[in-house]
């Protein structure tokens, strides 16, 4: 796990304006050495500069202490071992300050301007310093004239050089390390909103998948049902005038009884099957995935896997079968029939099924017209039923779930179609529906 800033500025534990306690030590050791090294070098000035030594030394103390607030104001301890480079004192602090300054967030043309300062500071100090040895006779040695300013850059160069480049790089690592952390936070961050994401996908597949599994089970199984329940009524009303006719409604009722269990066993042995077609032990499927899988399972692999899925020919079986309860259904087909795509053909029979069954429920008795138009890029189809008569209405009592035209919209927008459902000015119900042909 990364750490945002919140957490590195809660995890401070060091007085002040340290972070840390470690650099806290580290800061005041150096400024405890930066000051006694300051201190040795101003008694010797205090000499030279005719003051008394307690007064060099206390000066001393003083300029070499600023170095406890190099991390604060880097560029005040830069200023002050440049004031005092003329002393000779302050090694430490200059090195130290221009390390402290090169690698903080200052922006480059200060810190190359104070670079520079100390540069020129630092190689004048030096040459007037070896020209005053060499005039004293302290240095003796028999060089050229280009001995002393060569010492001098050299000198100059080397206490101001390498601190400064290795604050360069320190800075930029820091920096750096900073650029990365803040990536992996926002990556993280990022994660965690796809993950969300992610999730929300999976449940709405889900609820997908739950909604298209129950408008197959309501599609296939509840015609069947309903006719078994308005044979069942129409037995009982004639067990005893017609044994005939009642003997042949139990086989009617018996036939679609098995044809329901058949068909809702196939589509159960299907998606049961289907469960663990494509999950393997040890492989983690993402949810996302899965639920859109199975969510788009749900209904094809019912009709397509076990061949048997409703089609368009089987239309006049379908009417029969409700003729059979007394029904009076008018077929019509417009146009030269042909083949259409499974989904085509499996939708438009879902539709006119189900329209069958809600006049089995609702208006039971009434003649009903089924229209069917086979059309250049599209296929339509309308159902539609006269008002009831008191005389005709059915003691069946079929309970209505509500599903049914949901369900059928579903379907036909799923494929691009139009449906449209309601009364019509005579009392019946009419529905339509058009769905394109490819």
């Amino acid at each position: 796990m990364t750490t945002t800033g919140d957490d590195h500025t809660e995890a401070r534990s060091g007085p002040w304006w340290w972070e840390r306690r470690r650099s806290a030590v580290l800061d005041w050791s150096l400024a405890l050495l930066s000051a006694l090294e300051c201190s040795v070098e101003g008694y010797p000035f205090a000499q030279d500069a005719g003051i008394p030594e307690a007064a060099g030394v206390a000066f001393g103390v003083v300029a070499g202490s600023t170095l406890l607030w190099r991390r604060r104001w880097p560029i005040v301890v830069v200023l002050v071992s440049i004031a005092i480079a003329p002393a000779q004192m302050g090694l430490l602090l200059t090195v130290v300050g221009l390390y402290t300054l090169a690698a903080s967030e200052l922006p480059r043309r200060i810190i190359a301007a104070l670079a520079g300062m100390s540069l020129v500071g630092t190689l004048v100090v030096t040459l007037v310093r070896a020209q005053q040895d060499m005039a004293r006779g302290e240095v003796e040695l028999s060089v050229g004239d280009w001995f002393v300013p060569f010492i001098s850059i050299t000198a100059s160069l080397g206490v101001t050089a390498p601190p400064l480049l290795l604050g360069l790089y320190v800075g930029a690592r820091r920096r750096l390390m900073e650029s990365l952390r803040e990536r992996a936070d926002s990556l993280e961050r990022e994660l965690q909103l796809l993950a969300e994401r992610a999730e929300e996908r999976a449940e709405w597949a889900r609820n997908e998948e739950r909604t298209r599994i129950a408008r197959e089970m309501h599609d296939v199984v509840a015609h069947r049902v309903s006719l078994m329940v308005v044979h069942a009524a129409a037995l009982q009303a004639v067990a005893r005038k017609d044994p005939e006719k009642a003997v042949k409604n139990a086989a009617l009722v018996g036939d679609m009884g098995r044809q329901a269990l058949t068909e809702l066993r196939e589509m159960l042995g299907v998606l049961r099957s289907g469960e663990g077609a494509g999950r393997r032990p040890g492989v983690s499927v993402p949810l996302a995935a899965a639920g859109a899988a199975a969510a788009a399972a749900a209904v094809s692999r019912v009709e397509e896997e076990s061949g048997e899925g409703p089609c368009l020919s089987e239309l006049d079986e379908l009417i029969g079968q409700s003729a059979a309860t007394g029904l009076v259904v008018d077929l019509s087909v417009e146009g030269e029939a042909r083949a259409y795509a499974p989904e085509v053909e499996q939708t438009a029979y879902r539709v006119v099924q189900e329209a069958l069954t809600n006049v089995h429920k609702h208006a039971a008795g009434a003649k009903t017209y089924v229209r069917l138009a086979h059309r250049a890029s599209e296929i339509a189809m309308q159902v539609e039923n006269e008002p009831p008569s008191e005389s005709s209405a059915s003691s069946a009592r079929l309970p209505s779930g509500g599903n049914g035209l949901v369900g059928m919209k579903e379907r036909v927008v799923g494929l691009g179609g139009v449906f449209v459902s309601g009364p019509t000015d005579a009392g019946g119900f009419r529905v339509s529906a058009v769905i394109p042909a490819s």
